[in-house]
Parts: C-alpha cells; sequence; structure tokens
C-alpha cells in the first residue's frame, strides 16, 4: 500500500528539532540523490503534472500574467552599487553575474544553506535530477520553509525546479503534491497558499542586477502577501548574496553603520 507523508506549519513549528522524514545533507556539498520513476509503475496515484512534463518558464508566466494571482517584483538589485556603499571587505571585491548565477543554482540545491532565516537547516532535500537542452537543468525538490505570514510556523514546500544557464534563471514551481524519491506521496503544507518564484541575473557582467518575482496562486490578490516585501525592503544584500560572499568567496564582509 502506498503510504502518504504530510506536514501542516504547526505540526513542524516549535520543536526546533530536524523532522525524521528527512536526513541530513552533507553542509559541504549538493546531494546526488536518486531517481523513483519506477514508483509510477507500482500504483496509480493523482500527483501534480511530473518534471519531464512541465514547462516550468511557461507555467510561471501563465500564472504570472493571471490576474487573480498575488504577485510581486522587488527592484532589482545592484549588488556592487550596495557592496560599495553599504559594507566592508577584508579584500577588494567584484562582484560579477558569473558569481551571481553560481549563487543561484547552489541555492536553488542547498536553500537550507543559503536562505537560512527561511529554510530549516537540513531539511531541503533533491531529486529526479535531468539534464535538458543547453545545458539547462530540472530536478524537484522539498523543504521545511517559514510561512509568509506567520514566520512562527513551518509548512512543507513542495517545488519543481528549472535552472536555464542561458537564461540565467531559476524557476520555482510550486505543487501541492509530488511522488517523493522513495515512491511515496509527499503533500506540502496548507498553512499558505501555493506559490512561483523565479530568479533570475541581469545587468553587465561587471554591473550584474539580482532580479526577484513570486507569484502566489490565491484566486484573488491578497493584500497582506504584498505588504509582506513592499514593507519589509531594506538597504542590505538578500541574505543568500552575504552567505555566498563569506562561504564561497571566502571574503569577509561587514555591514556598515547608517547614520
Amino acid at each position: 500500500m502506498r503510504r502518504e507523508r504530510w506536514y501542516s506549519g504547526k505540526a513542524a513549528s516549535g520543536s526546533g528539532q530536524q523532522p525524521n522524514q528527512f536526513h541530513r545533507q552533507d553542509a559541504s556539498g549538493f546531494e546526488e540523490s536518486g531517481e523513483g520513476e519506477d514508483a509510477r509503475a507500482r500504483g496509480k496515484v493523482k500527483v501534480t503534472k511530473p518534471v519531464a512534463a512541465l514547462n516550468h518558464e511557461e507555467e510561471f508566466e501563465r500564472a504570472w500574467t493571471d490576474r487573480r494571482n498575488t504577485r510581486v517584483e522587488l527592484p532589482p538589485v545592484d549588488i556592487n552599487l550596495v557592496l560599495a556603499s553599504y559594507y566592508r571587505t577584508n579584500k577588494q571585491l567584484t562582484f560579477t553575474r558569473t558569481m551571481l548565477w553560481d549563487m543561484e543554482v547552489r541555492k536553488a540545491y542547498r536553500p537550507d544553506l543559503y536562505i537560512p532565516s527561511v529554510v530549516l537547516q537540513g531539511s531541503a532535500h533533491h531529486w529526479c535530477r535531468r539534464a535538458a537542452a543547453n545545458g539547462a537543468e530540472s530536478f524537484v525538490r522539498c523543504s521545511l520553509q517559514r510561512l509568509w505570514l506567520e514566520p512562527s510556523e513551518r509548512g512543507l514546500v513542495l517545488e519543481q525546479v528549472f535552472l536555464n544557464p542561458a537564461r540565467q534563471s531559476a524557476t520555482f514551481i510550486g505543487a501541492a503534491e509530488l511522488l517523493g524519491r522513495d515512491g511515496n506521496v509527499l503533500r506540502a503544507g496548507g498553512g499558505q497558499p501555493l506559490f512561483h518564484v523565479e530568479h533570475s541575473v541581469d545587468g553587465d557582467d561587471l554591473r550584474p542586477l539580482n532580479r526577484w518575482r513570486i507569484v502566489y496562486l490565491t484566486g484573488r490578490p491578497e493584500q497582506k502577501l504584498i505588504e509582506r516585501f513592499t514593507l519589509a525592503r531594506q538597504v542590505w544584500l538578500r541574505e543568500f548574496v552575504e552567505i555566498y560572499i563569506r562561504r564561497d568567496l571566502r571574503i569577509d564582509l561587514t555591514r556598515r553603520d547608517i547614520l
């Protein structure tokens, strides 16, 4: 009999422990997870469209252009301008598009390392990794994340990921349920709407821009979700860029005092 796993935001909050359904990954690299392609042959299960049949970028744009959904696009971040204005480093650093894309790829595989304020350490897993045309690749992932409007709570987030090096964009399509790598059904937490995210790199090689947009499948625009981002803007680099500089470039990074 096929088992089902699910997590609600409340079930995971407050314990401070790693959920035992996930094993901890090696923090020094990306986990290579096995695929569960034979799982579908063991029984029919209604699941979200599999990665191979999904055009991630088209799916994102379809949701983005649907005015019934809640859409947020943050202003692009000029990495080097923010670095020069608000940080000190122990060595000269000119951040490049290549570095920014490298960071996006690493973050896609290990969101718990690069977005620790959102993703619970050790909860991120990926599997069903496939190569696509022009160096692109896709995979599915799961992680325990803070809820957007209730950050004290956590829920299981399931995402179908597409990395496009030609466009230097990473697309994450949220799913209500997916087959796990062991063939069991994983169900996303029900504490918030499904959402899709796009991270992308823009600008010149020596003046890269970090772009970010999210669309919630809400059925009607939700002002509280929009305000979650528009009211929380700050001058600092996003945490994953700070972490990449310190962890991967091995450069000391200190925030300047703001008068």
